[in-house]
C-alpha cells in the first residue's frame, strides 16, 4: 500500500509507464526521519514554501522567511518555525487551525537541491518555544508524515544578494513595513503600529510606495 499515491497518481503512473519507477522512488527517497544531512539542509535556509489549505478546501502557498536557522528540528519527527508579524490575514495560520495539512518545501538556489515534506500542524500562542524567535507572534509545530528529497534537475540557479531588512535580528529594532505607512491603511493600525509610522518619517501615499516596489527598493 502506498502513502503517497491514489488512483489518479496510478492512472497516470500507467499510461506513462512509470509505476514501477514511482513505486522505487517511494521505496528508497520518503521518510518519516530526519537523517542528520536532512535536518542540517532545512536548518541552514532562509526561507521555505508553505503550503495549506483554506475552509473551501481551497490550497494556497505562502513564502516564509526569516534568519538562517529560522525553522529548527525540535525532536524525531518534528520542526518548528515562528510566525511573525504579517499583514493582519493570518491567512495561513488560520488555515492550519482550520485543517492540519500542510506542505513544505526547502530549496537551495545556489547548490541546487531541494527536499518536500507533508505533514500534521498545530499553532500556538503561548508555545514553550516561543521565546527563542524574536518578536515571533506564534509558533507553528509540524510532526511529518512524509519527507523525501526531489531531483534537482530543473531547480534555476540564483544567488542571495542581501537578507530583508525586516527580519526580526536581536542587534537592532524591526522596521516597519512601509506599505503600514501608506495612507491607504492609516485608519486600522494598530496604536503600536501607528506609533511606528511616526518614528518612520510619517505617512506615504500608496503611490509612493508602489513605485518603491516597483523599482525594486529593498525598503519597501
Amino acid at each position: 500500500m502506498s502513502r503517497l499515491y491514489g488512483d489518479a497518481h496510478r492512472a497516470l503512473q500507467d499510461q506513462f509507464h512509470t509505476r514501477g519507477m514511482a513505486d522505487r522512488i517511494e521505496e528508497l527517497a520518503v521518510t518519516t526521519e530526519f537523517e542528520p544531512e536532512v535536518r542540517a539542509f532545512i536548518e541552514s535556509r532562509d526561507m521555505f514554501f508553505l503550503s495549506t489549505v483554506d475552509q473551501a478546501g481551497r490550497p494556497t502557498v505562502s513564502y516564509k522567511g526569516g534568519e538562517t536557522g529560522f525553522v529548527r528540528v525540535i525532536g524525531e519527527g518534528e520542526l518548528a518555525f515562528p510566525s511573525y508579524d504579517g499583514n493582519g490575514m493570518y491567512y495561513s495560520m488560520g488555515n492550519i487551525a482550520e485543517n492540519r495539512q500542510v506542505g513544505m518545501l526547502f530549496i537551495d538556489f545556489e547548490k541546487p537541491h531541494r527536499i518536500r515534506l507533508q505533514g500534521v500542524a498545530s499553532v500556538s500562542l503561548d508555545d514553550p518555544l516561543k521565546d527563542q524567535w524574536k518578536e515571533a507572534e506564534l509558533v507553528v509545530r509540524v510532526r511529518v508524515s512524509e519527507l523525501w528529497r526531489n531531483c534537482p534537475r530543473y531547480i534555476h540557479r540564483y544567488q542571495k544578494v542581501k537578507q530583508s531588512r525586516y527580519v526580526p535580528k536581536d542587534a537592532c529594532e524591526t522596521p516597519i513595513a512601509t506599505w503600514k505607512r501608506t495612507d491607504a491603511v492609516q485608519d486600522v493600525l494598530r496604536p503600536h503600529e501607528a506609533e511606528q509610522v511616526k518614528r518612520s518619517g510619517g505617512e506615504i501615499t500608496i503611490e509612493e510606495w508602489i513605485e518603491q516596489v516597483q523599482s525594486g527598493d529593498e525598503n519597501a
